[in-house]
């Protein structure tokens, strides 16, 4: 079923490219630096996320597949509109030496196993604790907010050579995590990947 794009979503797109000149990322990149820049109203995304569009297409095949997507707070799930996710923060409980986020996390691999798509948005502890495991994810969505270890656990992220989206600053969140994942939902599938494969 084709999603259906709200006038003001059209306008707000079209005045985005009116600004800022996206046509130089290939397709998903493009994708996900719009409504990563869509979603927060700043422009500054555009040089500030970290992609890579094998990684994305992998993960675009993984996730029109079926695999499971994991968010580290209701706030990320509440933003992918939709998909079913997996958020096991009410589950935890945060000990000496574990957050809640990451207990969250550990309970959430428990259930899902490998091959899921992760998007953490809120909780740095939660990321770090993710690479800690191993999760063998098609997609780490690191986009955590803050002062406190946000711009730390992205860069070891992206040190991990794990499939991600990252961003380099300290800013993230909720939102921007949510769009990043949307963004792959909503870009189309393309033929060869609906139509099965013959065996030879």
């Amino acid at each position: 079923m084709n999603r259906v794009v709200h006038p003001i979503e059209q306008e707000s797109f079209r005045r985005l490219r009116a600004r800022l000149d996206t046509s130089h990322f290939p397709p998903l990149t493009r994708a996900v630096v719009e409504r990563v820049i869509h979603s927060a109203a700043d422009l500054d995304y555009a040089t500030d996320l970290v992609t890579d569009e094998g990684a994305l297409e992998k993960a675009h095949a993984a996730l029109h597949a079926g695999a499971p997507v994991v968010v580290d707070v209701e706030m990320v799930a509440a933003g992918i509109t939709r998909r079913e996710t997996v958020c096991r923060l009410k589950d935890a409980r945060a000990t000496p030496s574990l957050t809640r986020s990451a207990h969250a996390v550990r309970l959430a691999y428990e259930q899902v196993g490998p091959g899921a798509l992760w998007v953490i948005g809120c909780a740095p502890t939660a990321l770090e604790e993710l690479l800690t495991l191993d999760a063998a994810p098609a997609l780490v969505i690191g986009l955590p907010v803050g002062f406190v270890g946000a711009a730390e656990s992205k860069a070891a992220l992206r040190e991990s050579g794990l499939p991600a989206v990252s961003n380099i600053s300290e800013k993230g969140g909720s939102a921007v995590a949510a769009a990043a994942l949307n963004a792959l939902l909503y870009h189309p599938v393309s033929h060869a990947q609906k139509a099965p494969k013959e065996n030879s």
